[in-house]
């Protein structure tokens, strides 16, 4: 069977692109019956200008395989002379990225590729029995690991989406029919999540702690799931926005001027918390959901004041009464009342978040992802993440254009959206001195038989992703 296995790994690399021999890339492989008994067998690549045997440096795409039918770990690895060529590829917070899309909760990704280190945490290692000894020699320097059974497709695909991973980053397609190879073996690998199972996972949340936080960059559909949610929970909705100006009188209750007469007039009016509290209490047996969108645009402490107290996570009734109005007192919200807000994490105007409503909320992230629909323009939706995927930072990818800005009914459109929308958002970002590595002239080498530098602009970088 590992025979059999290798002869497939080496054809899929093949297909990715690769040219061993010192072309693109030198195969190596310990395979013995020797090498298994002292816990050093193992196949795969590593840098063209690496001696085919003996010690070599930079990051390495290694399978260590078992002798009796167990357990496998693919991995990326780093020779053990260190880093020569690869210091700067390894800073990048893209290439952690890649292999952390492929990791399920069977593998480990290390915070960070330059520590060379720091060995696999022990949980993970005491996993399978067989891994104490194949990768005792190797655990400091293994950046991103998998645990596959080599049997199974889904172990296959792990595999192959590993090993397209380490293609895309040698650069091995030279042509359209290898990167789109590329791209099957990474997809094929990718621990999948659809929108399914955020509404699943959301309305899960929901149940539990009733008051949900929904944050993300723009055009991630956060106020779409706000609805998606209600109307799958069959529920009276009520809606609300906040802005600078929003004030208590605004969403709990206030007075405010009559101006239908001559004389000044004063009426009491309740805002939408009030309303929908009212209808709770009205209605028992029907689910209340209250939307709360754009919710860190206000003041939070001066909206919501002493109504904070009534959103206590598992809070029962307490002898501690809220006045909401002088006909209206709580010690709790009804049990039927749901909160949902919506929070966008690109907005760098905004104050931070109040620590009392992040204690009392539960928070869900949405992140940009691709979509399924004959309006969602790929190519374009794929260039610029690929961007921030490479280059932003933590942080900066909170600052990612959503798919929703990616839905269109023609090319002419998406490219009037990209320079309309898109662009002048980015223009922005960079305004402010973010996304710096994309913007800043940067080199970046890559280790071919030809070197080659290049020094980067954003712009640059988009038309070159689109070019592909």
């Amino acid at each position: 069977m590992l025979e059999e296995f290798i002869t497939d790994f080496k054809a899929w690399a093949e297909s990715f692109g690769a040219k061993p021999n010192g072309v693109n890339c030198v195969y190596r492989e310990n395979v013995k019956d020797d090498a298994f008994t002292k816990g050093g067998a193992y196949f795969g690549f590593i840098q063209p200008d690496e001696a085919p045997s003996g010690s070599y440096h930079d990051f390495s795409l290694v399978v260590f395989p078992d002798d009796e039918r167990g357990k496998w770990l693919v991995s990326l690895c780093v020779g053990s002379l260190g880093f020569k060529e690869d210091y700067d590829l390894a800073a990048q917070p893209g290439i952690r990225r890649l292999f952390a899309k492929l990791v399920s909760e069977n593998g480990y990704n290390k915070p960070s590729f330059l520590d060379i280190e720091t060995p696999l945490p022990k949980a993970f290692v005491s996993k399978e029995p067989n891994f104490v000894n194949f990768v005792k020699s190797y655990s400091s320097v293994i950046s991103a690991c998998e645990i596959i059974d080599p049997t199974t497709i889904e172990g296959q695909n792990k595999v192959k989406g590993f090993l397209a991973t380490y293609a895309q980053i040698r650069e091995w397609p030279t042509n359209k029919a290898l990167r789109d190879a590329v791209q099957k073996g990474i997809q094929d690998a990718l621990v999948k999540k659809d929108e399914k199972d955020d509404i699943q996972e959301v309305t899960t949340l929901l149940e539990h702690r009733k008051y949900v936080v929904l944050q993300g960059p723009p055009g991630t559909g956060k106020t779409r799931m706000t609805k998606l949610l209600a109307s799958g929970m069959k529920a009276k909705t009520f809606f609300t926005q906040f802005h600078a100006e929003t004030s208590y009188a605004d969403f709990v209750w206030g007075i405010r001027p009559t101006l239908d007469s001559d004389q000044l007039k004063y009426e009491s009016r309740d805002g939408v918390l009030i309303q929908s509290i009212k209808y709770a209490i009205n209605n028992p047996q029907q689910k209340v959901i209250l939307i709360i969108d754009e919710i860190n645009r206000a003041n939070l402490s001066n909206v919501l004041g002493p109504v904070f107290y009534l959103f206590e996570y598992q809070m029962d009734a307490s002898d501690v009464v809220i006045k909401l109005r002088n006909d209206l007192e709580l010690n709790a919200p009804p049990s039927n009342l749901y909160v949902i807000a919506t929070m966008n994490t690109a907005d760098r105007s905004l104050a931070v978040v109040d620590f009392a409503l992040r204690r009392r909320f539960a928070w869900y992230t949405l992140w940009p992802k691709a979509i399924q629909s004959p309006r969602f323009m790929h190519n374009y939706y794929d260039a610029i993440a690929s961007i921030f995927e490479q280059y932003a930072s933590d942080e900066e990818l909170n600052l990612q254009p959503g798919q929703g800005y990616f839905l269109a009914d023609s090319e002419e459109e998406m490219k009037k959206r990209l320079k309309y929308e898109i662009m002048p958002l980015i223009k922005e970002y960079l305004t402010e001195g973010l996304l710096t590595s994309a913007k800043t002239p940067s080199q970046t080498t890559l280790r071919h038989k030809s070197k080659r530098n290049y020094s980067f602009e954003f712009g640059h970088l988009l038309y070159c992703s689109l070019s592909r």
